[in-house]
């Protein structure tokens, strides 16, 4: 089932929303105010439609609720985050912390719980996608050099001193981008929450925490004393390398 907003005019050019849940009523409110709002959708009832269509073609963001008919909703978040690409914003009704913290640390970039305000819907889609085009006006470098290592945010993957491939997810991405945008300097708890999102108090904590340390196992880093991504206990993260953008 696909929205209407896929017939706009230069669709390509119209940020692309996949909304998977199986509630109707859910995937119809949500196409409705995303596409008020200026965006282009497609929804999917089950996961095997959803991923046939990402296989033609990446959206910019998903939506996916846990709670899928044919697929376990966090073993998909979990696959999505790792082949890159696309935000994943989990939109479900479970509320506990724990259900929270699973999510993000399996690689979603943001969660929202039922019920929900459309509109909220609307602001963290639009926050997330200005954090993937680097905030600002124009369009963010894709590629960083730093250390013997090369980062490719086009297509979210790491190039080792040796130019061995090794891929990493959008939610881990994000991360990388902010040390790499502030080398040298000292970024807080509060920084990171406000420039990533994605949760708040103990689940942004751990998540972040998770993504870090799967940065440091890309990068070869020894966890007890790593050399790029140092932790200043009880101040927050600084990366030590040297940053040349392309």
């Amino acid at each position: 089932m696909n929205g209407s907003g896929a017939d706009q005019p230069a669709a390509s050019l119209v940020p692309h929303v996949a909304i998977l849940d199986d509630e109707p009523e859910i995937r119809r409110m949500l196409s409705e105010t995303l596409e008020e709002a200026g965006f282009r959708t497609s929804c999917f009832a089950r996961a095997t439609e959803f991923e046939a269509a990402l296989r033609r073609a990446t959206p910019d963001v998903c939506l996916v609720d846990l709670g899928l008919p044919d697929r376990d909703g966090l073993a998909l978040v979990h696959r999505l985050a790792l082949e890159g690409g696309a935000a994943i914003i989990i939109v479900s009704g479970r509320a506990q912390v724990q259900d929270r913290v699973t999510g993000l640390e399996l690689g979603a970039d943001d969660y929202i719980i039922k019920p929900f305000e459309p509109a909220e819907v609307v602001a963290r889609v639009r926050a997330r996608l200005r954090r993937g085009r680097g905030g600002g006006g124009g369009k963010a470098p894709q590629v960083a050099r730093f250390n013997g290592w090369t980062a490719h945010f086009d297509r979210y993957a790491l190039n080792d001193p040796a130019g061995r491939e090794v891929p990493f997810s959008h939610a881990e991405g994000e991360v990388l981008r902010l040390f790499l945008e502030s080398p040298r300097r000292l970024i807080s708890r509060g920084q990171m929450q406000e420039a990533l999102g994605g949760g708040a108090g103990e689940s942004f904590d751990r998540a972040m925490d998770v993504r870090i340390s799967r940065l440091r196992t890309k990068l070869g880093e020894d966890p007890r004393n790593p050399r790029l991504i140092k932790t200043i206990y009880g101040a927050g993260y600084i990366f030590l390398g040297e940053v040349i953008w392309d």
